[in-house]
């Protein structure tokens, strides 16, 4: 009786190794022979890896080995050097040094191919120990997830370890949102023209670096609109003017009060259209630090008020906004592209409106329309709180 066959192999090549076990070879898409990343104990598993390998290059799933091979340092710097003229100049500083000061030091030397989930929740969880804040590292992580993302993309590696990593929570805090009447008293007491500068926190919704970057040409007084186009940050130590967040350009109506004191203030200015309405003493552009230690703080604490900072006047308007006009209404004014953004971050409930609301259902089970005014959730408190733009 004749003995079995063996069956030829098709694809690649298996040989015994002096060891005993078996190494499997096989050629990509490029023809290249190529070895297994591992040996096998029988010359069956060697050909069961074959057959699998001959089905990831037949369906366009094959990726290059040596591509993973490459090191987070080299891969993370070809991609930031890809992605940076897509970034704002502060957010490219931010990635930069999250990157050499976190990344880098704890996984740069390894290979793509070798980060596993648990290699990244060894290293946030290293983080934590050294005691780094929670946004610190959620944003470090965040830049990796970007990188690792954008390597599974360029076929370096299969899937991003970027995954199922739980990562420390932010703490809460809550924007301190106050009424109309209470910003108004920080405008009054703040030196000039930074008063003006503060009720366009107020009563604008600006952000401080969109403040920081206005122009003269920005400013139309007979028309009452203020046009927001340039936004003003630091980094890395160095003034930037860029565009605003999320490149959300804005045109913006302001009060006829509010119009009169920036033309006011226009008439003492030297100058072409191009230049900037708020400056330092000696005509330098402002730095946050700075300017709310020696303007802002002091304002605040004239006005009779504790931990106020810039932002919140920003918040305050959303919520006034939103509350009387309004989510859609304050995120234009905010400069949101989408409005859960204001909802999530500036719109809060305004005190005493879940009284209002029961009073006016109360009204409705009886069969009644509520009366017009507070209770309808439209009109003014005494103090103004319910969300009038008081005049400054």
């Amino acid at each position: 009786m004749a003995g079995k066959r063996k069956s030829r192999r098709n694809f690649g090549r298996v040989r015994k190794l002096p060891s005993g076990r078996f190494q499997a070879r096989y050629p990509g898409p490029d023809g290249v022979l190529r070895p297994a990343d591992r040996t096998f104990a029988t010359s069956t598993d060697a050909d069961r890896w074959l057959a699998k390998k001959r089905i990831e290059i037949e369906d366009g799933r094959w990726l290059d080995p040596a591509e993973g091979q490459t090191t987070v340092r080299d891969w993370a710097a070809r991609w930031l050097a890809a992605v940076s003229p897509q970034l704002k100049h502060k957010t490219q500083a931010s990635y930069r040094s999250l990157i050499n000061s976190l990344i880098n030091p704890a996984l740069g030397d390894r290979e793509l191919s070798s980060l596993r989930p648990i290699t990244v929740t060894e290293w946030v969880a290293s983080m934590n120990t050294r005691g780094l804040s929670a946004s610190r590292i959620r944003q470090a992580y965040r830049v990796l997830s970007q990188i690792m993302r954008a390597a599974v993309d360029n076929d370096m590696t299969a899937q991003t370890p970027c995954r199922g990593v739980k990562l420390p929570r932010m703490p809460q805090t809550e924007p301190h949102i106050l009424t109309p009447l209470e910003a108004s008293r920080i405008v009054r007491s703040a030196a000039k023209p930074h008063d003006v500068l503060i009720a366009l926190l107020a009563y604008a919704g600006l952000r401080v670096g969109e403040a920081f970057a206005l122009r003269r040409v920005d400013i139309d007084v007979f028309g009452g609109f203020v046009l927001v186009d340039e936004n003003l940050a630091e980094a890395n130590g160095a003034l930037v003017f860029d565009t605003p967040k999320s490149h959300q350009k804005r045109l913006l109506r302001i009060g006829p009060s509010l119009a009169k004191r920036l033309g006011r203030h226009l008439e003492t200015l030297s100058g072409g259209d191009d230049a900037l309405l708020f400056t330092t003493p000696g005509g330098k552009p402002l730095r946050y630090n700075q300017w709310r230690k020696a303007y802002f703080d002091p304002a605040v604490s004239a006005a009779g008020l504790t931990d106020v900072t810039p932002h919140d006047l920003r918040a305050s308007h959303g919520t006034w906004v939103a509350d009387r006009y309004g989510v859609m209404t304050a995120a234009h004014r905010l400069g949101h592209s989408n409005a859960s953004v204001t909802t999530r971050h500036y719109a809060r409930p305004v005190a005493g409106r879940d009284d209002q609301v029961a009073e006016a259902a109360d009204s409705w089970l009886s069969g009644h329309e509520p009366a017009p005014g507070a209770r309808s959730g439209h009109g003014e408190d005494e103090d103004g709180s319910a969300g009038a733009l008081v005049p400054v």
